[in-house]
């Protein structure tokens, strides 16, 4: 029997999820589907009995949005919840903004794919001739980081978000967790991955095939050392989850403009 349980959720889809550009440090509300996909996940939670003491989330408004309107549906408005750019999305660097089919056309569908789900592999680092540069490092939410402002990412890995992630992990979410705490983590697509990475110690290779649709809850149960008792388990309509799941694989795939 599972000594703690932890659901870790990808928030529910942006603005830009829906025209499928790369959002990452850019502010984006929820679409009108994702606020839907919230409030799915909040009342399939309720059902399921879960009754959070805290909840995190990264310091981008749809995480934060999607953490709201699941407490929401839950009648749970009033738990804790704490934000950390730990929790922010992978960094982008070039491609914010840029749209994922147009860059397959371009790029190829395996350059693409590298950028998006490697690993090890960074794309090109954001500049101050970017459109989104100053919108995003003159945002004053970045004041306030435990890092100073020039320390914060211009572009990032998967490797790397792992490794601003996992000492939040260390010393503020786990002894949470051990403590016997119900906790919800509200984040994002690569911020998820990389966390479920260190966890269920999934290989390199393997976690590019990892993939998480927006707005699903993953359930992890784990042992007093915090260890895995089984792979992680999407909770919901097992056929909505995997058609969710191929549609987030098909966005970096090539496509003539007339099917966009």
């Amino acid at each position: 029997m599972a000594k703690f349980r932890l659901i870790l959720l990808r928030h529910g889809e942006g603005a830009w999820n829906k025209e499928n550009r790369f959002c990452s440090w850019v502010d984006q509300k929820l679409s009108p589907d994702g606020v839907k996909e919230a409030q799915t996940c909040g009342r399939h939670l309720k059902m399921l009995g879960f009754e959070f003491d805290l909840v995190f989330t990264s310091i981008l408004s749809r995480s934060i949005q999607t953490a709201w309107l699941v407490l929401e549906e839950m009648g749970q408005e009033w738990v804790p919840t704490e934000s950390s750019w730990r929790l922010n999305e992978r960094h982008y660097g070039a491609l914010i903004g840029l749209n994922r089919t147009e860059m397959a056309l371009n790029h190829g569908e395996e350059q693409v794919k590298r950028w998006r789900r490697s690993y090890d592999v960074s794309p090109p680092p954001i500049t101050e001739v970017h459109p989104y540069y100053h919108e995003i490092y003159n945002d004053r939410r970045y004041k306030y980081c435990d890092v100073p402002l020039e320390k914060l990412p211009k572009s990032e890995s998967l490797k790397e978000v792992l490794g601003r992630l996992l000492p939040y992990w260390n010393e503020r979410i786990a002894p949470e967790v051990k403590r016997g705490k119900t906790v919800l983590i509200s984040a994002h697509g690569n911020s998820t991955r990389a966390l479920l990475k260190h966890l269920e110690g999934i290989s390199d290779e393997a976690i590019v095939n990892v993939t998480l649709p927006t707005g699903v809850p993953v359930l992890l149960e784990l042992d007093e050392n915090l260890q895995p008792l089984g792979q992680h388990q999407f909770l919901g309509d097992q056929e909505a989850i995997q058609a969710a799941i191929k549609k987030v694989e098909d966005q970096g795939k090539a496509k003539p403009m007339a099917e966009k």
